[in-house]
């Protein structure tokens, strides 16, 4: 089978990144030509004083996207395009270069995006639906996408215009979710409910199970937005238990939390800034558990599954796809959102019972070897594939 991968980088790394490549090296592994076109959020720092403008209009129609795709399909003649990102740079455009010459078209829903203009239904320290539930002008009234209103404005033209057009309902042929709770999501939003099929994410090379010390709590992490670490560092102030707390992971709030941390004379918790690969399994393979404190729904959370595949138990929010994901008292344990007595809760009792994490671990590992190798995604994936290259088989 030949594929087209399109993927739109970040100025940020992240776990999107990570998920493309990982899946053009397991396509590539099982023989089957794969073709990358990327382009870098990078190129819009080109763009200043009057030529924004001409920015603005590239994110919701690119010109130059739309003749680089058209060309390469000419070219290369995939049987099927897979697209992970289209935002800034590349834009909706390339959509109808497939539809034009009749190539199938299968889109990773990495985050919430096409439903919400910020990507990730949180404002103000809250979860907002606020666009899905009245209309994407309330994203511009609060400046959602990067604290600016026209910048906002750009983001919520760019999804009316292709929901007008029909883009999403038209032009993709199936959509992959990455949990059962993101599909209920979308179908809610109004995408199709029989084009959207869930595979999760993968972790690959297996990492392999963890035989290290077990004695700290792990989290990891970009430090952005500051709430959910002060919430950890609120409930590690009143353990009744101690356990140190290893927080790794860089970004705009890691000096006030550090400062913060002091502050509450926190000596348990070591900031370890961001951790190479490497470093960030072996240090999830030596944690006891891993603590995911987020209040927002998260998509699929690379760094718990990476948990799982190390033995490492969660301990996680419950909320969205973390509470899909990690089963209460099986493969972790579920706080109340925001809540650090609950979640100070929770970790006096990981801390106690030793044994029963251990157990939740070893279940975690399970639940890895069966869902997430990238020996169990691939005929998920091909199943995906073969679906909109052959409807009719269906």
């Amino acid at each position: 089978m030949k594929i087209l991968l399109v993927h739109n980088t970040y100025q940020q790394p992240g776990g999107e990144d990570v998920v493309c490549d990982q899946e053009r090296q397991l396509l590539q592994a099982a023989g089957h030509s794969v073709h990358v076109y990327r382009r870098s959020n990078f190129e819009a720092d080109a763009y200043t004083g009057l030529h924004t403008i001409e920015l603005a209009r590239n994110t919701i129609w690119s010109p130059q996207s739309r003749r680089d795709l058209s060309a390469l399909l000419r070219r290369e003649k995939p049987d099927v395009v897979h697209v992970h990102n289209t935002f800034l740079m590349i834009s909706p455009s390339i959509y109808s270069a497939c539809a034009e010459t009749g190539i199938p078209v299968v889109q990773t829903l990495h985050n919430f995006r096409l439903l919400c203009p910020d990507g990730i239904f949180f404002r103000d320290g809250h979860i907002c639906e606020e666009c899905m539930e009245s209309s994407l002008a309330r994203s511009v009234l609060h400046a959602c996408y990067h604290g600016s209103r026209s910048a906002t404005a750009v983001v919520a033209a760019m999804l009316a215009f292709h929901r007008n057009r029909g883009t999403w309902d038209r032009e993709i042929s199936c959509f992959i979710a990455l949990t059962e709770f993101a599909r209920a999501k979308f179908i809610a939003g109004g995408l199709p409910a029989d084009k959207i099929a869930v595979k999760p994410n993968f972790v690959a090379p297996d990492p392999g199970y963890g035989t290290g010390t077990r004695d700290y709590a792990l989290f990891m992490g970009r430090l952005a937005p500051a709430e959910r670490v002060r919430t950890l560092l609120r409930a590690w102030r009143e353990l009744s238990v101690s356990i140190p707390l290893v927080i790794a992971g860089g970004g705009p709030n890691q000096a006030e939390l550090e400062a913060e941390a002091g502050r509450l004379g926190l000596t348990q918790v070591q900031f370890r800034g961001h951790l190479p690969r490497e470093q960030s399994i072996a240090a999830l393979k030596a944690a006891r558990f891993l603590v995911l404190p987020s209040e927002w729904y998260e998509g699929f959370p690379l760094t718990l599954a990476e948990a799982f595949a190390c033995g490492t138990p969660v301990i996680c929010s419950r909320l969205g796809a973390m509470q899909e994901i990690v089963r209460d008292r099986e493969t972790g344990l579920h706080f109340t959102p925001g809540d650090a007595v609950n979640l100070r809760a929770k970790v006096d009792w990981a801390t106690l019972h030793p044994g029963e994490m251990r157990q939740m671990g070893e279940a975690a590992r399970k639940e890895y070897e069966t869902r997430y190798t990238a020996e169990a995604n691939y005929p998920i994936l091909m199943s995906i594939y073969n679906r909109v290259i052959n409807p009719s088989s269906r």
